[in-house]
């Protein structure tokens, strides 16, 4: 009866005696290099996929920290913004404020805002322009950030020549127990705002920014 490689496998673990039994045949029993060429001993061949494997775990390691330095980063802007937030006064002053710090720390290009149902009323203050009824459903609609090439032409149009280059966007909502505004990032690049990416630190920006705007009131 002829035996398939899976009986083979299947009796060596299920008899792993066998390997000291017979350690001297396995000696001399050589296999193909794993990436060509001559033919190896199996212990040989051993240590080549040991080696891979902690290769493999080296480079996951390097990941985890470089994604662990990453986030490290963000976290210390974060607290950056969250004490400039504290520190401006006057809505005005604070929504120039919020405008720079994501300009400037967090490299965002392309920023647009709009506010509703605040008592304030800073003349002239663009971001409190009147708002569509389907803009403001948007920002009632979203349990969390979203990101991707889409949004309406309303909140495109909130950019004003730089529109028509913009290819992402991260729509996030503001809201103090009902919504009271959205904030919009965007950038010319494809890849800044996508679908798939994590939206943690977007939610927590949403978070502070709200929090500053309800110090300059909403309305009951």
């Amino acid at each position: 009866m002829k035996l398939s490689s899976a009986d083979v496998a299947d009796y060596l673990r299920q008899h792993p005696e066998f390997f000291d039994e017979y350690a001297q045949t396995l000696a001399e029993i050589y296999v193909p290099h794993p990436h060509g060429g001559r033919a190896i001993p199996i212990s040989e061949r051993q240590i080549v996929t040991l080696r891979e494997k902690n290769r493999a775990l080296e480079n996951k390691l390097r990941e985890f920290i470089k994604f662990g330095e990453e986030n490290d980063v963000i976290s210390e802007k974060m607290h950056r913004l969250a004490i400039a937030l504290l520190a401006f006064s006057g809505l005005e002053n604070l929504v120039h404020g919020l405008k720079y710090n994501l300009h400037e720390d967090f490299a965002v290009p392309h920023i647009a805002l709009r506010l509703w149902d605040m008592k304030s009323t800073a003349a002239g203050l663009p971001e409190l322009a009147t708002t569509s009824a389907d803009a403001r459903s948007i920002a009632a609609s979203l349990t969390q950030p979203y990101c991707g090439d889409h949004v309406t032409d309303e909140i495109k149009a909130w950019f004003g020549e730089a529109a028509t280059g913009l290819a992402s966007f991260a729509m996030i909502p503001l809201a103090v127990g009902q919504p009271i505004g959205l904030l919009v990032l965007a950038s010319e690049e494809a890849q800044r705002f996508y679908p798939q990416m994590g939206t943690l630190y977007l939610q927590r920006l949403g978070d502070l920014a709200s929090a500053a705007f309800a110090r300059h009131g909403v309305k009951g």
